[in-house]
């Protein structure tokens, strides 16, 4: 070989080297049914397919989550080095509120976060939060080290379900940059209803709406999704308030064509609360 074909070579290996070394990885976006806190304590299917799920997950430079459990009337981040770890809930045992996720925060994705939302939205930074049980819980099975920044945002109660789907699809481009998004919620959550039993045999109308909700999802008919007041005559069962769906529209508004959806977890606990989980791949 000659020396200009060696060159000619060279130069095409170091250029097939960095392309893939520029080459960038989309983050998969994760929606999970947290159910209750005792999740994160008792071994049941639910958190055996958690683990064996965070064991396909790849590792991202951060992670946002958006959490059924801050809702204020605003749209925030923190930007804390260390976040709080916010223990909200209550009534449970005393070795729940001795878990500790000890995570870092990202000064540089809360700006981000706020730079990207900025044509759609005055994000704010509020550091009088941190990170609840909507995110410390599902993390603590997907990333246990706890070695990835977190950055979590608000819901904004004043918004339309419109609006908290139009914020969720702001965000999707920052899975091309490595940031992995976490939506953490239920499709279905009555306390009122709920069955003090875990295997308590699910509502009828829950177990309807959720499959309804599974089959718009396979359509991708995130507009029904969206009007989730008309989507079922009993919606109302299982969509009290809102703040445990909309994770789910925020998820869903990230997805883009060449997405699949892939369910790690699936089932209704306690009558009335769905712990379905899925991930865009």
């Amino acid at each position: 070989m000659s020396i200009g074909n060696k060159k000619a070579l060279q130069c095409v290996l170091i250029g097939m080297i960095e392309l893939k070394l520029n080459k960038k990885i989309k983050m998969p976006a994760i929606f999970v049914g947290h159910g209750s806190p005792m999740t994160a304590d008792v071994d049941n299917a639910y958190n055996e397919a958690w683990r064996k799920f965070a064991k396909k997950l790849p590792k991202p430079k951060a992670i946002i989550v958006i959490s059924a459990h801050w809702n204020i009337k605003d749209v925030a981040v923190s930007d804390l080095e260390k976040p709080k770890q916010i223990y909200d809930f209550y009534g449970f045992p005393d070795k729940l509120y001795k878990l500790k996720y000890p995570v870092a925060g990202s000064f540089e994705l809360a700006e981000k976060v706020r730079k990207i939302l900025a044509p759609i939205v005055d994000v704010k930074i509020n550091n009088e939060w941190g990170i609840d049980h909507g995110g410390w819980i599902p993390l603590l099975s997907f990333f246990p080290e706890a070695d990835v920044p977190v950055v979590q945002l608000s819901l904004d109660y004043s918004k339309s379900t419109q609006e908290h789907y139009d914020i969720g699809k702001a965000l999707a481009p920052l899975r091309e940059e490595g940031i992995m998004i976490i939506g953490s919620g239920d499709i279905v959550h009555n306390l009122r209803e709920i069955e003090y039993e875990e295997d308590a045999k699910p509502f009828d109308w829950a177990v309807e709406f959720e499959q309804k909700v599974l089959t718009l999802i396979a359509k991708n008919d995130h507009k029904s999704l969206i009007d989730v007041e008309n989507l079922d005559n009993k919606s109302y069962l299982s969509v009290p308030t809102i703040e445990h769906y909309l994770p789910l529209l925020y998820v869903l508004a990230t997805k883009d064509k060449d997405d699949e959806v892939e369910y790690f977890a699936k089932g209704i606990t306690h009558g009335s609360i769905s712990m379905t989980s899925f991930v865009l791949k």
